[in-house]
């Protein structure tokens, strides 16, 4: 067994300093992680010697790749799984509503649970290999972690674009977007970690180490974006899809591209995430983080998640068989049941 922590806790000057430390797993996040965070922001919230959070991670390749869904899998339906995912979110919530400084460093991959521990914070600093996505709709799930809080107040339509496809947003999209608020090279990192521990603020401390980002390519298809997922239901987008890829022009591969990775995610999905993004627009963080354990609170009791799962991670055979199979098949009005409010709602 790995003797080294998961989750590494330092305080440096005025800085909390967290380290995610399961380079190996792609810092996914456990169930201990999730409890051991959620601690610790409590002891740095009563420290008036502490005035600002830095998250960050170990390893070249992810910040934190989603949450460690093999493990919730294996509980199934058991209670724990629902646990797990109650104390995620109410630590999402806790870091929406820290009362000091919460920066991430986010560089490499962050997706699922790694976006609840870093894109609520109030500094999310992109290095150039960021590369943000929730897709969770291609595993049988849908976005989590604030996804339907945050995604809904992306620019324009991008954030239903991110929900339905779960493509990846690169560090100027993400910038341009408003997932991250600031670009630094992954490089200049440690230094701004250590300028941050000092006593200046850390939003001049921040701008001094900000640097201007390109455009982006989700940002270059921004008006096609806008115009072609502004549908209110996913036979309307997909229609808008087909259509512009029947059209010849400059967007006409990649809207039939667009279209054929919808095709492929679980029809039941596709429903709900469409759904958190109409609803979530108007709502609360915490009215959103309600809904979220509702709709995680009766996907945990279906195929489509465990189905997913195996698909992707542990059969990895990329050849879900979904239930049901067809959008036609899921009557919109069958998603209303998965927001429906519950006998025990989440604790925040």
């Amino acid at each position: 067994m790995d003797s080294e922590p998961e989750i590494l806790f330092d305080r440096k000057g005025a800085a909390g300093i967290v380290t995610l430390n399961r380079p190996k797993a792609l810092n996914a996040l456990t169930h201990d992680m999730v409890r051991k965070l959620a601690s610790q922001l409590d002891i740095w919230k009563a420290d008036d010697a502490v005035t600002r959070v830095i998250i960050r991670a170990n390893g070249e390749r992810a910040f934190c790749a989603g949450g460690d869904l093999r493990g919730v899998t294996v509980r199934g339906k058991e209670k724990e799984a629902l646990v797990f995912f109650s104390d995620e979110y109410r630590l999402n919530a806790a870091i929406k509503r820290y009362p000091k400084p919460f920066i991430a460093l986010i560089d490499g991959i962050v997706m699922g649970g790694g976006v609840g521990v870093s894109v609520h914070g109030s500094h999310r600093i992109a290095g150039e290999k960021f590369q943000f996505a929730m897709p969770e709709v291609g595993i049988g799930f849908f976005p989590d972690v604030g996804g339907t809080w945050m995604l809904p107040r992306l620019k324009g339509k991008i954030g239903t674009f991110c929900a339905l496809t779960g493509e990846r947003l690169k560090a100027a999209d993400g910038v341009g977007a408003g997932v991250c608020t600031h670009y630094v090279s992954a490089k200049r990192f440690p230094d701004l970690t250590d300028a941050l521990c000092g006593n200046v603020s850390a939003d001049a401390t921040i701008a001094a180490f900000a640097e201007p980002g390109s455009g982006g390519e989700i940002e270059a298809r921004k008006e096609a974006i806008d115009r072609l997922f502004a549908g209110g239901q996913i036979e309307d987008i997909l229609a808008a899809l087909d259509r512009e890829a029947a059209g010849g022009g400059e967007n006409a591969a990649w809207a039939g591209k667009i279209a054929a990775i919808i095709r492929t995610k679980s029809p039941t999905s596709l429903r709900i995430a469409l759904e958190q993004m109409k609803r979530g627009v108007q709502w609360t963080f915490e009215e959103c983080m309600r809904a979220e354990y509702r709709i995680v609170s009766r996907v945990l009791y279906e195929h489509d998640f465990y189905e997913g799962v195996r698909a992707a991670i542990v059969d990895k055979d990329n050849k879900p068989q979904w239930r049901p199979a067809r959008l036609a098949d899921v009557a919109p009005e069958m998603i209303e049941r998965y927001f429906a409010p519950l006998a025990e709602e989440l604790p925040l």
